[in-house]
Formats: structure tokens, C-alpha cells, sequence
């Protein structure tokens, strides 16, 4: 990992209609994360080692290497994400609200040679967090 003083995180936040429980299933299970995020071989368990999957294209193979960092469940979850060279780590915060449920979502680790991958990254949870909240809409 990367200095932070040196590094830029890009964070996004939400309000969520939905119950702290009902985020934390989305963010965690395995089959509900490849319908918002990408395929994957996630568990919720401190150490694992997993992938995201994505269509490859020019450049980049598709997979993103990570490992779980923090499980603290219905409130924090953080994992390493490594893809292009780049290591950075990917942190959600759950914070109950009087009408549901504050989403923070953290990317930190991008050096200041890393504009292009913040600025990706940036676009890509924009359409991943959009996609979060569906499929959290549209669960049981």
C-alpha cells in the first residue's frame, strides 16, 4: 500500500431507503455483488483472497485481485483491489439514518501519476453504486 498522505481517494455517498441489513446483504453476497458489481468469488471473510471479473479489453485482462480486510457486519467492509500495477483499497461504511441506511464508499491509493485510473475508477463506481442501489431495490 501507498503512502496516504501522498495518495487521493475518491468517495461517494448515498442515502438508502433500505435498512443497514438489507445494504449489507447486497455488499456481501457473492451472487447479489456479480448483479451490481462484477463476477466474483467474494466471502465475506477476513484474509480471502478473491477476483472480480470483467469483460477483458485492450490493455487490461478483466480480473481485479482482492483480499478482505475488514468484516464488520451491517457496518464496514474493506478490501484490497490490484488491477494495472495499481494497489488500493476499497472501503464501505454503513451508518443507520433516521430513513434508512448513509452508504459511504472510500477508493483510496491513487498516487498523483494515477490520474487516468481516478478518473476511471471514479466513472465506474458512479455506474457501480447506481446499480447497487437497484439491486437493493428490488431485493426482498
Amino acid at each position: 500500500m501507498t503512502d496516504t498522505a501522498t495518495t487521493r481517494t475518491l468517495v461517494i455517498e448515498r442515502e438508502m431507503p433500505h435498512p443497514p441489513e438489507k445494504v449489507w446483504r447486497a455488499l456481501t453476497q457473492s451472487s447479489l455483488m456479480a448483479e451490481w458489481l462484477m463476477t466474483n468469488d467474494f466471502q465475506p471473510v477476513v484474509g480471502h483472497r478473491f477476483n472480480f471479473r470483467a469483460t477483458p479489453v485492450a490493455k487490461w485482462n478483466g480480473v481485479i485481485d482482492c483480499e478482505v480486510k475488514a468484516v464488520e457486519p451491517h457496518s464496514r467492509l474493506s478490501y484490497s483491489w490490484g488491477t494495472l500495477g495499481m494497489e488500493s483499497l476499497v472501503t464501505f461504511t454503513l451508518t443507520p439514518t433516521g430513513n434508512g441506511t448513509h452508504l459511504r464508499m472510500e477508493h483510496s491509493g491513487f498516487r498523483p501519476d494515477q490520474e487516468a485510473n481516478y478518473k476511471g475508477a471514479n466513472y465506474g463506481w458512479q455506474k457501480f453504486i447506481g446499480n447497487l442501489q437497484r439491486v437493493v431495490e428490488r431485493m426482498d
